[in-house]
């Protein structure tokens, strides 16, 4: 089993490489990762530039492979041919959770999603942590994930399998088991700050509140408050099969 193993926050990331060491114990691991963060960049195609690909290595000594791509830059380019023979891509450990309509901004999912679009099984993992919870450090996230996508290994998997996977920001010990999940409500509080520069032009921030969620029963927000992991299975088959119905009576 080879797997490529990739993240949005940068080659060095500590996630990164607590889900590296995770996944030795299921095959063979080649890391290809941004060589800077990428967090909110979403699912990105770079066409308009070269990639370049550099060597690199991690904390622990296990060399990697790093590109000044996106995250799912990083999976195309393994699944195009500068890794040959990849079986499944596992993106993570992300510092914060991705959760509701975060999926659609993050480069951790977005990953995984290049990795189905390939070909490919795409995990996702996340530590929905805060600030405080992140110093606890990702030793159980990683192991929810060895066993998730062991599991996976075990007991065979489609192509477009694709999982977006939440681990809660608390210690191992007092994480209560899985829980398969649907979508939750992301609610978010941006704000627009408008600031002049030197010259007097204007260039704008977008910032605001941390989001929050509705914790509702049977959804990652819901499960994670009862602090159980996460786990959502994705399509990318974003078709609303109902208005289509409704949409046919318009002609």
């Amino acid at each position: 089993m080879h797997i490529l193993v990739t993240n949005d926050d940068g080659v060095h990331a500590p996630g990164l490489l607590a889900l590296v060491q995770a996944m030795r114990a299921l095959g063979d691991v080649t890391v290809l990762a941004p060589d800077h963060n990428w967090s909110g960049g979403g699912h990105v195609k770079t066409l308009h530039r070269p990639l370049r690909v550099q060597e690199t290595t991690l904390a622990d000594g296990t060399p990697a492979l790093m590109s000044d791509g996106a995250p799912s830059d990083c999976v195309a380019l393994a699944m195009l041919g500068r890794v040959p023979g990849i079986d499944l891509v596992v993106s993570g450990i992300n510092t914060y959770g991705n959760l509701g309509h975060d999926v659609t901004y993050s480069g951790t999912v977005t990953a995984a999603m290049e990795a189905v679009i390939a070909g490919v099984p795409g995990f996702a993992f996340s530590l929905a942590a805060t600030d405080e919870t992140a110093e606890r450090g990702y030793g159980p996230a990683a192991g929810y994930a060895g066993r998730i996508v062991g599991m996976a290994i075990e007991r065979g998997f489609t192509p477009n399998l694709l999982l977006n996977v939440n681990v809660p920001g608390i210690p191992g010990d007092q994480i209560r088991g899985v829980r398969v999940t649907r979508q939750g409500l992301r609610v978010y509080r941006d704000r627009l700050d408008e600031r002049v520069d030197p010259r007097g032009q204007p260039y704008y921030w977008i910032g605001g509140e941390h989001p929050t969620g509705v914790p509702d029963e049977g959804t990652d927000f819901g499960v994670l408050e009862e602090g159980y992991v996460s786990v959502t299975p994705l399509r990318l088959d974003l078709t609303d099969y109902a208005m289509m119905e409704h949409l046919a009576g318009w002609w």
